[in-house]
């Protein structure tokens, strides 16, 4: 009998009295389901019992959430004020999130805004692209960091900057425009070059906030790569075009105008 393997405790790459940001790994759930399957907020409860030797139930805020398959950061709250505070942040749209993500082929612009409108509800257990009557909408702005071909298959490396937050979201904007992202077993099309990796390539790279009680701006990434391990081995396919300079990417990508019309 093999005997089962309990989750490592998540990456900490930051911790106050009121905030605390871990790195996601995939496979990993945000928060428990009926399923049983290992999620972040019991682990990093787990973490701070231990860590901070409180007996019973630790208190933990969450503010967001990633998809199952994908990896990166998580911000949780660790006071109500905290909550409360960082809670209005994210539905105001106030918090600057980036994510790397790796498509299969390759975007006719280098950089551009999405705007969409997507299902509340789901069919066959997808979301999916629809009118403004009927969905939410959906934006988020990208730049091709890189393009290239891996196995005879084009792959594009994305920066993306998510402005609103809908379920799936970023998986289903380029999905819509036959950019599926590397690894989608719900919205891709499973190509050979899917079948070699053992994931979603989607990391939520940053977060850019205002602390909740220090006011002051912060900026907290998520690596890749951490104590000798891949964190998502789905980008393994892009490392050789890891390289691009992030911080000025970063910069670029929020300069751009979001049109309203």
């Amino acid at each position: 009998m093999i005997e089962k393997k309990e989750p490592d405790t998540p990456l900490i790459i930051y911790e106050d009295n009121h905030i605390l940001a871990a790195v996601k790994e995939p496979g990993i759930l945000s928060q428990a389901d009926i399923t049983g399957r290992p999620d972040m907020v019991s682990l990093i409860k787990d973490y701070i019992a231990i860590s901070r030797n409180k007996p019973g139930n630790v208190w933990l805020g969450l503010l967001h959430r990633l998809d199952q398959p994908a990896s990166g950061i998580m911000v949780f709250a660790l006071t109500s004020k905290a909550a409360g505070r960082m809670a209005e942040a994210f539905r105001d749209n106030q918090i600057g999130k980036y994510y790397l993500a790796l498509v299969n082929g390759r975007p006719t612009e280098n950089s551009g805004l999405l705007r969409d409108y997507l299902s509340r509800e789901r069919r066959g257990g997808r979301y999916y692209v629809t009118t403004a009557e009927r969905g939410n909408e959906a934006v988020l702005k990208y730049r091709v960091l890189s393009t290239y071909k891996k196995y005879g298959f084009p792959l594009s490396l994305l920066l993306v900057q998510l402005i609103t937050g809908r379920p799936h979201q970023i998986r289903i904007q380029f999905q819509s425009r036959r950019l599926p992202l590397l690894g989608d077993r719900r919205y891709g099309m499973v190509s050979p070059l899917d079948e070699r990796v053992p994931t979603l390539a989607l990391h939520a790279l940053q977060l850019e906030f205002d602390h909740p009680v220090k006011r002051s701006r912060y900026k907290l990434r998520a690596p890749l790569y951490a104590e000798n391990k891949e964190i998502n081995p789905s980008f393994k396919l892009a490392m050789d075009h890891l390289n691009a300079n992030i911080e000025l990417e970063i910069r670029e990508i929020t300069k751009m105008a979001i049109n309203d019309n």
